[in-house]
């Protein structure tokens, strides 16, 4: 009853809400009693014309509810009707309180109470969109029935499966079920096997499997599809381009790179230099409104896995007509820079061109090149030598000047996660990251910033990379923490600089993952936004993205709302509407976040796989955390994160001390704090949680 009153906008009567909700005579004198309730509740509002509103305390809401493997769960993207302040954090729902909702759906909620730590407590109301109607999970066979359990524990339930069972279906493999039609209670849901995955130790299946959990769109429309196939098979078109086919552009990637989508050079001028950076014209081949560009707006970005990548574009653009292979005649957007000779740009200008790319280097080869000074590689690449030394130059004075301004050098290693033939990880090991990244990286930042100033300065509708400020109170909890530690910070200032400060202090030392990752914990997430507030972790004032439309929607739009000031032209002015970016910028941003959720998992369950045939085994790790049931380690080599649990700790009874991130032993005193080195071995595995469970070595 209560989800009608909410939906309308204008008042309802009696007479009104029987005839929606088909109540029979009996029902009907409820309906009495239960409106007089909610109107001296003031949940709802009794008119004098003998109609029924919302109440000025009708504490009703609408959201997507995120269930916990444990049953309760929270309500996200809070909307109220009436344009109320919404509540300053998600309400939490109580598993006895869910009714018959389910992780994902859309739900009215009533708000009960408001705890003092801020958080409002709920009950479901109603469902009013279910959040999908198929699930992945695993089957099994259990006397007269077939149930499948879903794979996500964000779903506490089972399914029992009617139809046929598909012949080739074995106990424990992976499948995809598609749920009875209609509002079910989870204790009874029922459906169909729509599809079997197979195994799930596969890395495909676990791909799936990570596809389903985050729904991401991996199979491009049909339209798409024939919108590619039709696009030419050469670049020939290059009317209103400039010719940048003699500039030695060159393209610096990983080993493992397939599709190139920036190229650079460098030139040494009297005052100075004059750096190109041409990225891939992915706007030339994917127009707004076409099939191409919806499917590439509703992935947001692409998705990298181990070995495997769900594209953004397909391979026909990625790979080939967007992609600047050497010795191939391709379209680009050439930011072209000029600098001083201390780093200060002296003149921007961005042109629609066309380019070659005349050698696609690794980060290695350069390394080899410009650090290692190897005579062989050098000889080999001669052509090139000075120009890579030009870039090099330009390179550390850019990330100088950008590191005196403030801008943070967080330095958080990254896995290099190698797959054997059958799809298992074989290696995992540190990501190197040379001088040859800086060089890329300070390039890319420079003509990032470059466009986002003039957005700026001509009021250019856009949309920009955005970080704001951190969060006072985390910044707070980190220098208490920090005070455990026994770091001597200096006086805390609200400036990018003072976090550098800190990093510096740990630099090189067994405390650096562990502050590293925590001082990264009190910032804000970049976002895509019209508004232009900054970028704080780059103490940079304008900040966009523009170097990668191959895999990312933003920059695709970037290139749309440059193009169209460089030419005078108004073709994307409606698309490119504050009104539109607006609802671009979060939906982009959201996007993004479930992109890396999803690789960030798909690497864990990897991992975790990865892990199975080493039970007994001993490694060298730093606690990264600590709660009053486990401290967590991550594994200094492997980049494995693990739990030891509180009872492993045999040697006395441990007490949990939240003030000071530790455990310490009631008896001996020892601790186990944040930061800490120890050994542990290797206990156990549980693939289909996703968990890794060590003890400490033994001495």
């Amino acid at each position: 009853m209560l989800t009608y009153v909410y939906s309308c906008e204008h008042a309802v009567s009696q007479a009104d809400i029987v005839a929606e909700l088909h109540l029979e005579q009996g029902a009907q004198e409820e309906l009495i009693v239960l409106l007089a309730e909610l109107v001296e509740q003031k949940i709802l509002s009794h008119t004098s014309k003998n109609r029924f509103s919302l109440g000025k305390q009708n504490n009703l809401a609408t959201g997507v509810l995120e269930q916990n493997p444990r049953g309760f769960g929270f309500v996200t993207g809070l909307s109220v009707r009436d344009g109320r302040s919404a509540y300053t954090r998600d309400p939490s729902v109580e598993a006895s309180n869910m009714g018959a909702a389910r992780h994902g759906d859309t739900v009215l909620i009533r708000v009960t109470m408001v705890r003092r730590d801020g958080r409002p407590e709920a009950e479901v109301i109603s469902v009013l969109e279910r959040g999908s109607d198929r699930l992945a999970g695993f089957i099994s066979f259990e006397q007269n029935k077939v149930r499948v359990t879903p794979e996500d524990p964000r779903f506490p339930f089972s399914v029992i499966i009617d139809g046929d069972i598909p012949e080739d279906v074995q106990a424990g493999d992976a499948v995809i079920v598609r749920l009875a039609e209609g509002t079910q209670d989870t204790d009874s849901l029922r459906g169909k096997i729509i599809e079997v995955l197979g195994n799930p130790d596969s890395i495909d299946v676990q791909m799936r499997l990570v596809i389903e959990k985050f729904k991401l769109p991996h199979s491009f429309s049909e339209q798409a599809s024939q919108e590619a196939a039709q696009l030419p098979e050469e670049i020939t078109e290059t009317k209103g381009r400039e010719d940048l086919r003699e500039i030695l552009h060159v393209t610096i990637d990983g080993e493992t790179a397939k599709d190139f989508d920036d190229a650079v050079a460098v030139i040494k001028t009297k005052r100075g230099f004059r750096l190109y950076v041409s990225i891939a014209d992915v706007s030339h081949f994917v127009r707004p409104g076409t099939a191409l560009d919806k499917d590439a707006y509703e992935r947001g970005t692409s998705i990298y896995f181990p070995g495997r990548v769900i594209p953004m574009l397909p391979e026909k653009i990625s790979n080939n007509l967007c992609s600047l292979i050497p010795d191939q005649d391709r379209l680009a957007f050439t930011a072209i820079l000029d600098f001083d000779r201390q780093g200060n740009t002296a003149k921007k200008r961005f042109i629609k061109s066309i380019i070659r790319s005349h050698k696609r280097f690794t980060y290695t080869t350069v390394r080899q090149i410009l650090i290692d000074n190897n005579q062989d590689v050098r000889r080999e690449h001669k052509p090139f030598l000075t120009p890579l030394k030009w870039a090099g130059e330009l390179a550390i004075i850019l990330q100088q000047l950008r590191k005196e301004r403030g801008a943070i050098g967080f330095t958080l290693p990254e896995p290099d996660i190698g797959l054997d033939d059958t799809g298992r990880i074989s290696t995992i090991g540190r990501a190197e990251r040379n001088f040859a990244h800086q060089i890329i990286e300070q390039f890319m930042l420079s003509a990032n910033e470059a466009v986002a100033e003039t957005f700026t300065e001509h009021s250019v509708n856009a949309l920009y990379r955005i970080h704001e400020r951190p969060d006072p109170i985390k910044v707070q909890e980190f220098t208490g923490f920090a005070k455990t530690l026994g770091l001597n910070l200096p006086k805390h200032r609200e400036d990018p600089d003072w976090f550098g400060q800190v990093l510096d202090m740990v630099k090189g030392s067994p405390k650096e993952y562990v502050v590293n990752n925590l001082l990264l914990r009190t910032m804000q997430q970049a976002r895509y936004d019209a508004r232009n507030v900054g970028h704080f972790g780059l103490a940079a004032t304008d900040y966009t993205h523009f170097t990668s439309p191959i895999r990312r929607y933003p920059d695709l739009l970037v290139h749309r709302a440059l193009y169209d000031f460089i030419s005078r032209s108004k073709e994307n002015k409606k698309n490119l509407s504050p009104e539109n970016l607006k609802i671009i910028g979060p939906f982009l941003s959201t996007r993004e976040r479930v992109a890396v959720s999803a690789e960030r998992e798909m690497n864990d369950r990897l991992k975790v796989r990865y892990m199975q045939d080493k039970t007994g085994e001993s490694f060298d790790a730093v606690i990264s955390g600590v709660n009053g049931f486990a401290f967590f380690v991550e594994l200094l080599e492997l980049f494995i994160s693990g739990s030891v649990a509180i009872g492993e700790l045999h040697d006395d009874y441990y007490i949990y001390d939240a003030k000071n991130h530790r455990l310490m032993g009631e008896r001996n005193a020892k601790m186990y704090r944040i930061g800490d080195l120890v050994r542990v071995t290797l206990l156990d595995v549980d693939p289909r949680k996703n968990r890794i469970n060590f003890t400490l070595a033994k001495e």
